[in-house]
């Protein structure tokens, strides 16, 4: 990875021949897990009430994280919420873990297209196994990524260039413009 503006950029090379890619896995099943592990972080962080800022720095480092790592060697989930953790760090907006484990176990469960009434019970060998995923995901991002962990979103820029066009007061030009950077994230 080559450094540039405080942003690791992935390669072109990177970009179109990823580690996943290079174990087998197709371009659309690799496309639909990413997008999948990007919207648990989203839902999860909407759940857990995070600031936008963490739930897009996290989903940056979970798509940093699979260009160099393979998607055959780890999961979307572990790493969803091992991503989400460290943001939540890195944007000091902290979440504790017991609630992380519990919201992506809800989510788990709704996928799996199972019974979310009974929460889980924090002493349990799956909370257990959770917490465990998570703190392991954690250090194989900051391991894989090098410790390079800071992520510039495009949101204060969004706002420089309001202010610098006199737009920041506009009716709907500001709405607009966050809109299409989180769909753009």
């Amino acid at each position: 990875m080559s450094v540039a503006l405080n942003n690791p950029l992935a390669s072109l090379e990177q970009l179109e021949t990823t580690v996943s890619r290079k174990d087998g896995i197709t371009e659309e099943l690799e496309e639909d897990l990413r997008n999948l592990g990007s919207e648990l972080i989203e839902s999860a962080g909407i759940l857990l009430k995070l600031p936008q800022v963490a739930m897009a720095t996290a989903q940056v480092l979970f798509q940093r994280f699979f260009y160099m790592a393979s998607l055959k060697e780890f999961g979307i989930v572990e790493i969803g919420m091992g991503a989400l953790f460290l943001a939540s760090k890195l944007e000091e907006c902290f979440v504790r873990m017991t609630h992380l484990i519990t919201v992506y176990d809800i989510l788990i469960r709704r996928l799996k297209g199972q019974s979310t009434k009974s929460p889980l019970d924090a002493f349990s060998q799956r909370a257990y196994n959770l917490k465990t995923m998570a703190i392991g995901a954690e250090m194989q991002i900051l391991r894989k990524l090098g410790f390079i962990v800071h992520v510039q979103l495009p949101y204060n820029l969004m706002v420089n260039y309001l202010r610098i066009l006199d737009l920041e007061d506009h009716a709907s030009v500001p709405k607009r413009a966050w809109n299409y950077l989180n769909d753009g994230l």
